[in-house]
């Protein structure tokens, strides 16, 4: 288990910088859909830089960030065929992105935990659902619930 933190550990540094630079791709995605409503090249961009945090938040266990990705992911793919995007959902999916930095900040960087619980995280995609008319909102089919899975659990 020794080899499995310190492994963590080592690949937690090239992940952050990962991270931080998809998200913010994510974000100047958003930016550019605030002043051309429902650009569909920013969308896909958006959704693919999703895909792409959310595959590498899995790679190291990291469910907490992982979900909330692929979540957001959802309901930005569904919106984009069903909506158009107005200034509220924007809003919505901007403080998505928000809390998303936010976390990404504030994971141990030795442990991989974030201590935090998945409330406010909960309350901000049931937000964005229900902007882009998911009032019922429901967790994807294949989804795991919110939760922090150690890399060492993640390995076995």
């Amino acid at each position: 288990m020794p080899n499995d933190t310190k492994e963590w550990a080592q690949r937690f540094p090239e992940f952050l910088v990962e991270a931080e630079t998809l998200l913010a791709k994510s974000e100047e995605c958003l930016s550019h859909l605030q002043l051309i409503s429902n650009d569909k090249d920013a969308i896909d961009c958006m959704l693919s830089t999703l895909l792409k945090l959310s595959s590498k938040a899995d790679a190291l266990a990291l469910a907490t960030v992982s979900e909330f990705s692929l979540h957001i992911h959802g309901l930005l793919s569904h919106a984009q065929n069903h909506m158009d995007l107005h200034d509220q959902a924007l809003d919505a999916l901007k403080d998505c992105f928000t809390l998303m930095a936010w976390q990404l900040e504030l994971i141990d960087q030795t442990t991989g935990q974030l201590g935090l619980d998945d409330s406010e995280q909960t309350s901000l995609i049931e937000a964005f659902a229900f902007q882009v008319g998911h009032s019922q909102f429901q967790t994807p089919r294949h989804s795991r619930p919110f939760r922090l899975v150690s890399f060492a659990e993640r390995q076995a």
